[in-house]
């Protein structure tokens, strides 16, 4: 039986993001929920548990089988929520919240986590923002000005790299104020905080890139799906970055609507440690300072190493308590 353990404890609005679209979400027993931070292995993982799910590593159409709630430039949530409702095969949802802007369910809804070292995803995030095409970028106009939480059109994104991270660093959600992306260490500690329960599973994009194979294994047993060997081959395979891409326009049939380059520039590079030739000993620093206030030592390692080189997030000491955030007016 699914059980409600805790409603969201915050609201998320942004303009790209609704949390309280998740309102509509209707939890089945096998539910499979995908949270990340953005350009840290969502759709490659929307991949993943949709062929453990179909046991099939033909391609599909991601955004149609995973439908993204909290998403607010895309279509009216009842609209989502109406085709969500009408699938019969094992749901997998995605969503970019905090954990705890979520509703927590147990009795058989899983949540899946993927976690990336922040420089890493900031370098991903940085492609993607320069990416949106002018009817993207004034859709996300609209949706600020409209809504008097956010109250203002988009920001866009500076061309230069290091100016671009020194801004996503120093955002901050105690703050209260809209940003395009979440703040980092608020978002990851979020999800750090719960990674003790029997039903999150966590993921780092570092042991993806480096053990395939074991990591798709380990999310399949999470999730309770046996696939025959030949079967789980084929999905490693496909689940491969040049796989991916070689099946792009499969995969992302309508990424061009919001991306220029359409599936190609949206499923970029996919590797780590680019940062380390683009940021400069002022960048770092700012990086630092914030994982040493916003992290524990584990949950640190974790998040730059992965489970493989820093060890099971699940047995690490307990994360820093959520810091209380400045109340929002409308």
């Amino acid at each position: 039986m699914t059980t409600l353990i805790r409603p969201p404890s915050r609201e998320v609005r942004t303009w790209a993001f609704d949390s309280r679209r998740w309102s509509h979400w209707r939890p089945r027993e096998d539910d499979i929920v995908i949270g990340t931070y953005p350009k840290c292995g969502t759709t490659w993982m929307q991949r993943i548990v949709g062929m453990l799910v179909f046991r099939s590593a033909e391609p599909f159409p991601i955004h149609d089988v995973s439908p993204w709630l909290d998403a607010r430039f895309r279509q009216p949530i009842e609209v989502v929520a109406d085709k969500a409702e009408a699938q019969t095969h094992r749901r997998l949802l995605k969503s970019h919240l905090p954990f705890d802007a979520l509703p927590l369910y147990e009795g058989g809804v899983r949540y899946i986590h993927v976690a990336r070292d922040g420089r890493d995803a900031c370098l991903s995030f940085h492609n993607h923002s320069l990416a949106f095409t002018p009817a993207a970028l004034a859709n996300f106009d609209r949706i600020g000005l409209e809504d008097p939480w956010v109250g203002r059109p988009y920001p866009r994104a500076e061309q230069d790299f290091r100016a671009f991270f020194r801004r996503w660093v120093a955002t901050d959600a105690a703050t209260g104020q809209a940003t395009p992306s979440p703040d980092f260490f608020d978002f990851e500690r979020s999800w750090w905080a719960e990674r003790a329960r029997p039903n999150i599973l966590l993921v780092h994009y570092a042991d993806l890139k480096s053990d395939l194979a074991g990591e798709v294994r380990r999310i399949a047993a999470f999730l309770e799906i046996e696939c025959a060997p030949d079967i789980l081959g084929r999905i490693v395979e496909a689940a491969g970055f040049d796989a991916m891409r070689r099946d792009g326009e499969r995969l992302l049939p309508n990424a061009g609507m919001t991306f220029e380059g359409g599936a190609g520039r949206f499923l970029f590079r996919g590797t780590n440690g680019r940062w380390r030739d683009v940021l400069g000993p002022e960048e770092l620093a700012l990086y630092e300072a914030r994982v040493a206030t916003g992290f524990t030592p584990d949950c640190a390692r974790w998040m730059e190493s992965g489970r493989l080189a820093a060890g099971d997030p699940s047995s690490s000491e307990c994360a820093l308590p959520l810091r209380p955030r400045a109340p929002r007016t409308q």
